[in-house]
């Protein structure tokens, strides 16, 4: 085994002209204390007019903490904790790239490990969600959609357990999801066979979620339904992950951006915020979930218009995934119930397209009638994901006037 050589100790073959540290394989070379630059060129360290601890409590004023923590304790929120940057630093291993599992347009997903407080406290993991940058004009703004993020409650909702506001852009912790995501489920490799009735209760489980982000009294737009939003747990629990905070009011106007394969096309044609771009995503997921095809905005037909013209002539079986048409002729009919439901959510007008409520309802009722095999709910191999939001861009939605709160934030 080669022996370690000190760098530190051959200046002119590694040039340091701050502190030096010998690491293993390797070196360290930073300004000292006080100062900042580039150490590694002589006389590139000066005086830092904003010391690390100046610079991280301005950090903390700017994205509102003060704000935020006067208003989790009037409400006597004990469960949303405000880290310290020192615990994120630690957890994920300083940002480590190993720890990444995941990045999208809005930030980038670090699996995490934080330690108890004591010995009696259990290592938690968790999802560390660095954010994009936040305008400080719409710092009130950020901090009221946090406080209504940790207030959501909801087995299928994925949980907002903290935040760090120590950072140039702020730390979101979420709760860890361990089995990936449902497009990871539906289009990865190797491929495995979802039976039908899985696949109808994620989609009832993902339909709940919806329906109580858009129940009152604080009536939340997801925004962004796709699979790579859907996370799933033990035993394939649906959670669904990254909605931001736009308040569904019929006189917002809204600029749609992002997912055009899951987009309302109505709304992309007069922008009206409210809860049935919502119902038409999920009817393009619930005929992603029957069909196992992605939905290609880019080509002539997409999944959505397929599906309607097949169910319309009659070939429906042709577009469905054979795995659930091979589980025999009495879920033919399960199927079609399925399918016809999916038809609904993506009705035009908008108007037509029933409630999540309703829709979560007859999702759940078709679930059970199909018996799901146990065995086939082993979990997935692999880490889990926030969002992986790889293939697609994000769906946002920002305002004009009177508009939807920022979805930065979720991000």
């Amino acid at each position: 085994m080669t022996a370690d050589i000190d760098e530190c100790k051959n200046r002119t073959m590694y040039p340091c002209f701050g502190d030096c540290n010998n690491t293993d394989g390797s070196f360290t070379c930073t300004c000292p204390a006080g100062t900042t630059g580039n150490a590694s060129i002589p006389n590139q360290c000066h005086r830092d007019p904003f010391p690390m601890g100046a610079r991280l409590g301005g950090y903390f004023e700017q994205h509102g903490g003060q704000m935020l923590k006067s208003i989790l304790k009037s409400d006597g929120n004990t469960s949303f904790t405000i880290y310290d940057r020192g615990d994120l630093v630690k957890a994920t291993r300083n940002f480590h790239k190993n720890n990444s599992i995941g990045e999208g347009a809005h930030g980038t997903v670090y699996k995490a490990i934080l330690c108890g407080g004591d010995d009696t406290t259990p290592a938690a993991t968790v999802a560390v969600k660095r954010c994009k940058q936040i305008d400080p004009s719409r710092t009130e703004e950020f901090v009221r959609e946090l406080v209504i993020l940790c207030r959501v409650n909801h087995p299928n909702i994925v949980r907002l357990v903290g935040c760090c506001l120590h950072f140039q852009a702020p730390m979101l912790v979420y709760e860890f999801v361990q089995n990936g995501t449902l497009d990871k489920l539906l289009h990865g490799w190797p491929k495995r066979r979802v039976m039908l009735a899985t696949r109808l209760r994620i989609a009832a489980e993902t339909a709940e979620a919806l329906a109580h982000l858009h129940s009152p009294p604080h009536t939340t737009l997801h925004g962004d339904v796709k699979p790579e939003n859907i996370l799933l747990d033990d035993g394939w629990v649906a959670k669904v992950s990254d909605f931001g905070c736009s308040t569904i009011d019929d006189n917002i106007q809204v600029v749609p951006k992002g997912t055009l394969a899951y987009l309302d096309p109505e709304f992309l044609q007069d922008f009206q915020l409210a809860a049935k771009p919502d119902v038409y995503s999920f009817g393009v997921v619930l005929m992603e979930l029957l069909t196992r095809k992605k939905p290609r905005a880019k080509e002539q037909k997409n999944l959505a218009i397929m599906f309607q013209e097949c169910m319309g002539n009659g070939t429906l079986v042709d577009l469905l995934d054979a795995d659930i048409v091979k589980e025999g002729s009495s879920t033919m009919g399960v199927i079609h119930q399925a399918s016809e439901l999916a038809s609904r959510c993506t009705a035009v007008p908008g108007k037509e397209r029933p409630a999540l409520g309703e829709v979560a309802e007859e999702l759940r009722r078709l679930s059970d009638i199909m018996p799901e095999d146990s065995e086939a709910l082993h979990a997935l191999e692999g880490h889990g994901y926030i969002s992986t939001a790889g293939e697609t861009e994000t769906t946002g939605f920002y305002g004009i006037g009177r508009a939807a709160l920022s979805t930065e934030l979720a991000r």
